[in-house]
């Protein structure tokens, strides 16, 4: 595995420190009046989700881990398990709901996620950005409310709660943003 320097750790790099896998998450470069400049880092662990500080200088010296991202379909969810396949060898593999987090409610029947994985174990799993849903309950449309910045609870399929626009009403189909889980457009 490839050696960087302290100061050149960025969001998003995964990097083997203290003998686990950690995700660099935030990253602030410090210039303070005395002593050398360094990289405040917060690093989240991608096996249990546990959020550690470090510091590293720039002599400082870490691995950075590769992760293989491969393309699944989501097949059935089985006591906990999400039965994915690889889309180019068909292989069916068993990953723990857990991966996907509060996202879970917006995976549907045959979406191909993508899954990170580090030699043959899965740490995690991403969604389409943007995903269908149909809202199974909202107050009613009441016509000549226009205000811009007016929103309005309602209940997707999913159950999962969003806000969306007074214009849209109960039985629309509605674009759900996976990662920020807003309301995105009309479908």
């Amino acid at each position: 595995m490839p050696k960087i320097n302290g100061n050149e750790i960025r969001p998003g790099n995964v990097l083997d420190h203290d003998g686990g896998l950690w995700a660099a998450v935030k990253v602030d470069h410090v210039k303070p009046g005395k002593g050398g400049a360094f990289a405040q880092v917060e690093l989240r662990n991608l096996r249990n989700g546990t959020k550690l500080n470090e510091r590293f200088r720039s002599a400082d010296k870490v691995e950075r881990v590769r992760l293989e991202q491969k393309d699944q379909t989501f097949l059935y969810e089985d006591s906990g398990m999400l039965v994915v396949m690889d889309t180019e060898t068909y292989e069916q593999v068993q990953l723990p709901a857990e991966l996907l987090g509060e996202r879970r409610p917006f995976l549907q029947d045959g979406m191909k996620i993508v899954v990170e994985f580090y030699e043959e174990e899965a740490l995690n799993a991403t969604l389409p950005q943007k995903v269908t849903c149909r809202i199974v309950e909202t107050e009613p449309v009441v016509k000549g409310q226009t205000a811009a910045n007016s929103f309005k609870p309602a209940i997707l399929d999913n159950g999962v709660k969003v806000m969306v626009p007074p214009f849209v009403g109960q039985d629309e189909d509605i674009i759900v943003n996976t990662e920020t889980m807003e309301y995105s457009e009309r479908a």
